[in-house]
This record gives structure tokens, sequence and C-alpha cells, in this order.
């Protein structure tokens, strides 16, 4: 496209159109304020991202982190990040910049402030002239937003910064999102995979709920039944002290695991929050331990028994130091049982994380402080409370008006993922521009309540600490494949965190600049993208002609023009088709496709070694299974239809995805739907659509289960008709 002086988009882009009148801010998600003068920058021509020496090693200690990256390391960072919008340049550390180097240095943080006027170590200043682009940050941490202007920046027009200064910091300080882990597990790589995310648009904190039982009404349940519900607890350790608290090993994140995460995500500036959830929703550590329930609710504490408190504190001495955190979740949320009792509770493990770890505590709002009523006991003011509904107490007049700090949570932004009677599977992005009362202004953090005014503070309310916004998982793991959590929050995240920041994108602008930006956001692939020429990504036509031998090994070439040649140790048949079975391999350069595609595969099953689980196609995410049923396994859960493949025919089975479905088809026939079926308050079921990465890396190897043989392997972008 055709650019002007400015280096932005001509009149037939819609991003131009956007920036014409808006010489005060820079668009961004989020935006930011901006002085511009009269050229830009070309940022292919930068020479070096140079260091100031004098920082090279400083970190951000006023963060929550307990593992913040040094300014060198996230300079390397985002060196790499450059190299995905087509910019590679060397990092060097120097007390000066060079001519068009991107110069990263450090200032006093009290040069920025929040929108209640507290200093903010995450401000900086970008400074961009005709010598070169300067980020001064009040820490690492404010430098690292100041790359994600400027890489921000480089996609929307397409390398060109517009020259000029901008002086820009975070209204809130703490601003992200909150996962149910508890109730569906992710693996490390996907939670990795969202830090990146969250961290393009600037949001610092991932708070993981890492114990829970499923939204079941456990009253309903005998003693007996109870204790057999689903309910996890994912972290796995060898202490004798939480011996038998955990029984699922291979769903839960060892100590190393969960370092990986806290440190992967730190590089990015995305600090990991964990919450070991009771004395609600507890009924974990009752299966574990079953005389610490209540016996009218096994999901609830008995805080009476002497042995109840004594027992959490040895699972947070457990876990205390695997936290790279200065602040740890408790849960607290929905007891209903005595209030004094929980007020204690809450006092007794805040004094123990203090003691074991100095860190501070946060809890659900539950039962809000009382200074009237005789003998009741308070909450230590020390707790934050993260508020969650009005029914749970008022923010404003029940905690920051008696000194507590507040996280907002209010279910305003509240996802349940796949199924609820209540909530909506998709944040409300609408709401993020017209949340305030009145309906015509954006929501900002300080807003707990977007019908009335009078329960909310003033912007500049100094105990407001900022907003996560939950996504749940009330009805457990085989409602949803693990992406189902990331497309819930795809549009949720960038335009929450435009608003948690400080930002004033309208709609119009979001969707424009969001839709330009998503394609090219580094060191992520949460939609399983394959960059393809055609909508044709792999053509493998697997006769003699198109098996090249090379060594030991058939080179299978694809016919599609992208270069994905696979390679396989089987043998050729007759049939112009290859032989397939548990002594060969036939292997693909591709792992997974995300949503819309078709996967054709020619196939003529002879023998089904192991007739309930063989594995016909596996990928990362995703295998293709006979059990005997036509079957997809995808995030540790088995979707299957009714539908088998008949031996010693050739077939074409073809796995679809549309969206959110994904159906199977042998040759002309009727598709068929895989269908998840979801338990709801364990009174009804509910039944929802399934949208499942396509399996692309393996056929056939030890353990298989089938033999036969496979004549064309086909992956297209086109889904064709329902």
């Amino acid at each position: 496209m055709a650019f002007n002086s400015w280096g932005w988009y001509a009149q037939s882009s819609p991003i131009h159109n956007l920036l014409m009148p808006l010489t005060a801010r820079l668009l961004g998600i989020p935006t930011l304020p901006f002085t511009a003068a009269d050229g830009q920058f070309r940022l292919r021509d930068t020479s070096s991202i140079v260091v100031d020496v004098r920082f090279a090693k400083s970190v951000n200690n006023a963060g929550e982190t307990l593992v913040p990256p040094t300014l060198e390391d996230f300079a390397r960072t985002f060196a790499r990040d450059l190299v995905e919008v087509g910019v590679e340049t060397p990092v060097r550390l120097s007390e000066n910049p060079e001519n068009r180097s991107l110069f990263l240095t450090l200032t006093n943080t009290s040069d920025y402030r929040d929108a209640a006027g507290r200093p903010s170590s995450e401000g900086y200043t970008l400074t961009v002239s005709s010598s070169g682009i300067n980020i001064t940050g009040a820490s690492p941490l404010g430098v690292w937003w100041g790359t994600r202007t400027i890489l921000q920046q480089a996609i929307l027009f397409k390398g060109l910064i517009p020259w000029g200064v901008s002086k820009d910091t975070p209204g809130w300080g703490t601003r992200g999102m909150m996962l149910d882990v508890g109730r569906h597990y992710y693996p490390p790589s996907f939670l990795v995979e969202m830090c990146a995310y969250m961290s393009f648009f600037k949001q610092n904190t991932f708070h993981l709920h890492l114990s829970d039982n499923l939204y079941n009404n456990v009253r309903r349940y005998d003693h007996r039944l109870s204790l057999e519900l689903y309910a996890r607890f994912r972290l796995w350790s060898d202490s004798d002290d939480v011996a038998g608290l955990n029984k699922h090993k291979n769903e839960s994140y060892t100590r190393a695991q969960f370092d990986h995460i806290q440190y992967a995500c730190a590089a990015r500036g995305v600090t990991i929050i964990p919450e070991i959830e009771a004395l609600g929703h507890a009924l974990v550590f009752v299966q574990w331990k079953p005389e610490l329930g209540l016996s009218d609710d096994l999901s609830l504490l008995n805080i009476s028994n002497p042995a109840t408190i004594p027992t959490m504190r040895k699972v947070w001495t457990t876990f205390l130091p695997w936290f790279h955190s200065k602040i740890v979740h408790i849960g607290a949320d929905e007891y209903t049982a005595e209030v004094n009792d929980y007020n204690a509770f809450v006092n007794a493990m805040a004094d123990h994380i203090h003691t074991e770890s100095n860190k501070s505590t946060r809890i659900w709002g539950t039962f809000p402080p009382n200074y009237i009523q005789p003998g009741y006991i308070n909450i230590y003011q020390n707790v934050s409370i993260q508020h969650w509904e009005f029914f749970e107490g008022n923010p404003l007049n029940d905690y920051i008006r008696n000194n507590y700090t507040v996280l907002n949570s209010d279910d305003t932004f509240y996802v349940v993922n796949k199924w609820s009677g209540s909530y909506p599977q998709e944040v409300n992005i609408a709401r993020t521009f017209n949340g305030d009362p009145s309906g015509k202004e954006p929501w900002y953090p300080h807003i707990f309540d977007t019908q009335r005014t009078y329960n909310n503070p003033p912007r500049d309310e100094p105990l407001v600490l900022g907003e996560v916004a939950p996504l749940w998982n009330d009805y457990g793991p085989n409602s949803s494949v693990y992406s189902e959590a990331y497309y819930a929050w795809r549009e949720g995240i960038p335009a929450l965190a435009d608003k948690q920041w400080g930002g004033d994108l309208t709609m119009s602008e979001f969707n424009t600049v969001l839709k330009v930006l998503h394609p090219i956001i580094p060191d992520q692939n949460l939609e399983r993208r394959i960059p393809s020429r055609s909508p044709t990504i792999l053509d493998y036509s697997l006769d003699r002609s198109s098996v090249v031998q090379v060594n030991r090994l058939g080179k299978i070439l694809d016919l599609s023009g992208n270069g994905h040649d696979g390679w396989s140790n089987c043998s050729t048949t007759s049939n112009d088709s290859i032989a397939i079975n548990s002594s060969c391999m036939l292997t693909t350069p591709l792992s997974s496709k995300g949503r819309d595609y078709t996967l054709s595969l020619g196939l003529l099953l002879r023998n089904l070694d192991n007739p309930t689980n063989s594995t016909i196609l596996s990928g990362a995410d995703s295998s293709l299974m006979l059990t005997p049923s036509i079957t997809l396994f995808a995030s540790g859960e088995y979707f299957r239809l009714r539908s088998t493949l008949p031996k010693n025919q050739r077939v074409e089975l073809s796995i679809i995805a549309r969206g959110r479905q994904t159906f199977a088809k042998i040759n002309d026939g009727q598709e068929e739907e895989f269908l998840t079926k979801m338990g709801v308050n364990g009174e009804r079921f509910e039944w929802g659509p399934m949208a499942i990465e396509a399996p692309l890396k393996e056929m056939g190897g030890k353990g298989c289960g089938w033999s036969g043989e496979i004549w064309s392997f086909k992956l297209t972008n086109v889904t064709g008709q329902a």
C-alpha cells in the first residue's frame, strides 16, 4: 500500500482514517498520549539495540514478581520479537545511544504517576526522531512496555514509527486475567503462550486458580459419592506433608514445571499469582482427609476441627517456596458456615504466610467487615480483597471505606467456559467501551458497578489495585479443549487491557487495530496457524512417484507448494500407497492446525491390534483414534462418534473443523459432529460442540494399535458446507 509523509497508510486504509484526526495520541492497544513531529523513523534502518550499561543489570523491585528480568534480559527478548517484523539487530551495552539505535535506559520512578497519583515503576517515555528511538523507563518493566509500543507501531504501519514524544503510565498496577486450572488442567506451554499474548497488550498479572471441585451441589450426594466427585489440586510434590493430596500427577505441575511457567511469564512482564482455594470449594482437601469436611457439605472445611488450620498450614509451607510472587491467594470464597471461624482462619493463614515467606495474602470478598457487632472478628486490613459480586460485599462501602485494598474482579466480565445458566462464554467486550454507569463512557478498573454510580469510588482512589477478569471451568475438563479458553478471551484480553491501562480506544478503532495486530503477536501460536501459499496447506499423494528414497528413508514430497515434505520408513505397496503398522512411521514437519480446516486421509484399515485404543494420527494438541468408533482425543478427553471404519476397504476419512464445531465424514457420507456432554448442577446435562485442532505429526509406529495402508494425506483451509 502507499504511504503518506507520515508513513501511515494512504486514505484507503482504515488505520489511516482512524489516525488522521488524533494527533494527541498514538493508536495501539492500549492507546497512549503522543506529541507528534513531522517525520517518521524506519525501523529496518535500526543499527542496534543499545542498553544503557549503567542499568543493564537493573531489575524492577517494585512489581509483584520476585524473579524480575534485568534491563538487558528484556532487551534481548525484544530483539527476538523484532525478527518477527523483519528487523534483525544486535544488542550492545553502552552509556550512549548510537546513530539510528533503539536506546534503552532508566530514570526516576517518581517521574511517572498512576491514576491515583502513586509513583509507577511501569511508566516510560518514548522519544522518536531522525537519529533513532529512545525508551526511558521508570524501571526495566517500564522499558519493556515501551518496546511493546514500538512493536505494535511497527506492525500497524509497516515498520514506520512517527517522530514524536510520549510519556505513558498505566492507570492501575494490577492488570490481567484469571484462569481456573483447578477444574480444567492446562499444560505449561499453553499458560506460557497466554502470558505472551497478554504481555503484548501490557497486562502484567496472570492469576492461576490451582484447586477446586466441579460446580456440583455437593449437598445432593451422600458422603460416599461426595468423596468420588471431580476435585483437583494441580501442584505435585513428593513431600510427606502432602502425600495423597494429589492423585493425578499427569495433570499437575511439578516444581520444575511451575518454575518454568513463572520465569517464562516474568520474562515478558507477567507475574503468576497462585491461588490454593479453601475454605469453600475445598472438596479436594476433604477427599484427602475426610475428617476436615463439614458433615452437611463436604466441599467446605470444618474450621472447628483442631486439625484443619494445621493441615492447611502444612500445605502452604510445602508450596510457598514454589511461588515467585510477593502476594498469594488463599481463595476463601463462598463459605456458608460460621463467620468468625472463617475470619479467624483467614487471619491465621495470613499470619502463617507472612511468617513463612514474607508474602502478602489475598482473598475473594466473602464476609464484609463489621465494626459494630460485639465479638465480631474482622479480617486483617493488610489482606487484600478481590471483589467479585455485590451480594458478597460492597467494595466501596464495606472495604475501601474501611481501608482495605480491593482488586476489581466484578462478574461484569466473568466468563464460564462452554456453558452457563448466568454467565457468557466470551468476554463482553462491548461493555469495556460503554461500561460506565451512564452507558456512554468507557469502563475502567475503578468501576465496580456498571449500573449505579454511587457504588464506585473516584478514578483516583488509591485503594483500587486494578482489575483481573476470570474465566471459570465450572463444568469440568470434558467441556472444552485448551484452546477454547483462549478463544473465550481472544478479543477480551486486548479490550480489557486498553481500559486496565487507562486507554481510550473506541469500539471501531479496537476492531480495526486488533485485526492488523493479531496475526503477528510474538512468541505464541495459540490459533495453531500454518502459513500457506494457497488454500491447500499439505498434500501427500503416496504413490511411488511422490516417495523419494533418501538413504534408508522415504522422503514424501508435499505437492501443495509449501515445502512441508514428510518422511517415512514404511514400505510402499503396489496399490500406490504406504503400508502402515507398529514397526514403521510416517511423520510430517507439522504438528497441529487450528480452526477451519479439512483433513482428508485415504485409508485402508486391515487390522486393529488394539480395537479400543488405536491411534491413526497424532499431533501436539490431539489424536485421531479408533476406540473402535472414530474418536478425537484432545486435552486429556475422548470425544467419540458412533461411526466406525470398515476393514479391508479403501475409504476417505475427512475431519472437518468449522469455527467451534468439528465433524467427521467417511467418503461422501453424512457428516457426524463431535460433541461433549457437560454435567450441570449434578441434575441435568447440556450438549456442546467441540473445536478440536487437527493432528498432523505422526502416523503409525510403536503402540499405534493398527495396520493398513494410506494413499493420500491432505490438509486444506477449505471446510465445505455442512
